[in-house]
């Protein structure tokens, strides 16, 4: 649906879904993971006179799953590229194919002194407006994006924990030994606290825009009953590290695991899969066997 069809009438609750949900019409991947690459694109399209400035906190490789590569590749976008994996990030300097328009930082960001997100861009000539952030950071993204005071970006781009109900208020402990995600609800309180409205989401992260611009696209009602359909939630909060924040029949979408009334993993396997050493990938090839 596009923005001139708002104006039809709307007379129930699925016509208001697709009238507020137009812009997810716009997905397509040609780098994110579930479509961001032409929701933001269609969202930049709207804002007026955009800087061509972006940048990815939990930037990976810069082109894998990236919710950035697609801008600076084919939009010419300047971008700052922050990822803290030491692995990741030799593989972010040595195949980033722009780096005359990229700024590599090898930093894991937290929510505090030099290790905030001000504190780093205030290193680097990054406007203050830029227009997107995008914040993947597998548990902590709350926390990164609550510090942002100094920065407003026009798009911000955000992680969520999709095993979470719409009614769930829950942020994860701001601790950097967790993997657990907050939920989307206590995301859209952040946003509005900080000046952002919602405006589109996919299946692992929200859209905001600062609110000085929500007008211009035409959502006649963002609230998260409207917005997001829970046909894929579970009856518990699946944490990305495997913790279990209540009981009952689920399933561990990151481990590969069904699990019932249990913490289901061990302590030493309860990381981010993605970050696992050598040894807890095998033990959790054993374990999973054994289970």
């Amino acid at each position: 649906m596009e923005q001139d069809s708002m104006d039809r009438p709307i007379d129930n609750l699925q016509d208001l879904k697709s009238a507020s949900r137009w812009l997810a019409n716009c997905a397509r991947s040609v780098y994110s993971q579930d479509g961001e690459d032409g929701i933001v694109a269609k969202a930049l399209s709207m804002l007026p006179a955009t800087n061509r400035w972006c940048v990815e906190v939990g930037a990976w490789d810069g082109r894998y799953l990236s919710n950035t590569f697609n801008l600076v590749e084919n939009m010419q976008y300047r971008v700052v590229l922050i990822e803290g994996d030491p692995r990741k990030y030799r593989s972010l300097c040595r195949d980033y194919p722009f780096k005359d328009r990229a700024t590599f930082m090898q930093q894991f960001v937290g929510w505090s002194g030099q290790n905030s997100l001000d504190a780093i861009l205030s290193r680097h000539p990054v406007p203050i407006d830029f227009d997107l952030l995008s914040i993947d950071v597998d548990g902590n993204d709350f926390h990164v994006w609550r510090a942002v005071n100094r920065y407003k970006p026009r798009l911000v781009l955000i992680e969520f924990n999709p095993t979470a109900a719409n009614r769930l208020d829950y942020v994860q402990p701001a601790d950097m030994r967790l993997s657990r995600g907050s939920s989307p609800a206590a995301m859209i309180r952040l946003g509005k606290e900080k000046g952002y409205e919602l405006i589109s989401l996919t299946q692992h992260n929200l859209l905001f825009v600062d609110g000085a611009y929500f007008h211009l696209f035409n959502i006649p009602d963002n609230s998260l009953s409207v917005m997001r359909d829970e046909d894929s939630v579970t009856t518990v909060l699946v944490c990305f590290d495997g913790y279990l924040i209540a009981d009952g029949p689920a399933f561990l979408r990151w481990h590969g695991m069904k699990f019932k009334l249990k913490q289901v993993l061990p302590w030493a396997l309860r990381a981010f899969p993605g970050n696992y050493n050598l040894l807890q990938k095998v033990l959790l090839r054993i374990w999973r066997s054994l289970h």
